[in-house]
């Protein structure tokens, strides 16, 4: 089994509505992605995927959170935009563009600070 990992950076605000405390008010993060595909064969080229293939797909998806109020994008809106909910938007967004029938999204990591990360996977 092959393995690759992509680290990516977003800033956006967010409100978690179902929390009392300092989270419930208007705040912001500056977001750690990372991605982890794996596969078990590589191509002719040697490679499992070209890294720039998996940077660009999880670049659209970020572009579209980053320097956002997060709670009002689509996939937000109802749903808390929690760590654990971002990762798992970016492993099942990335999940349905990549389309490489050997290559599959394996773990998602949000981190919103230093010491605070959630992860999204699939058995």
């Amino acid at each position: 089994m092959y393995e690759l990992k992509i680290i990516t950076r977003f800033a956006a605000a967010h409100q978690l509505r179902a929390l009392k405390g300092g989270c419930e008010n208007l705040h912001g993060h500056n977001w750690k992605v990372e991605v982890t595909v794996a596969g078990d064969r590589l191509g002719d080229d040697g490679l499992l995927v070209d890294f720039r293939v998996i940077k660009d797909h999880t670049r659209e998806i970020i572009d579209a959170l980053d320097h956002k109020f997060l709670n009002e994008i689509g996939a937000f809106e109802i749903a808390e935009p929690s760590s654990e909910n971002i990762a798992c938007h970016i492993f099942k967004t990335l999940s349905e563009r990549l389309g490489l029938e050997d290559v599959r999204v394996t773990k998602v990591t949000a981190w919103e600070s230093e010491s605070a990360c959630a992860s999204y996977t699939e058995k």
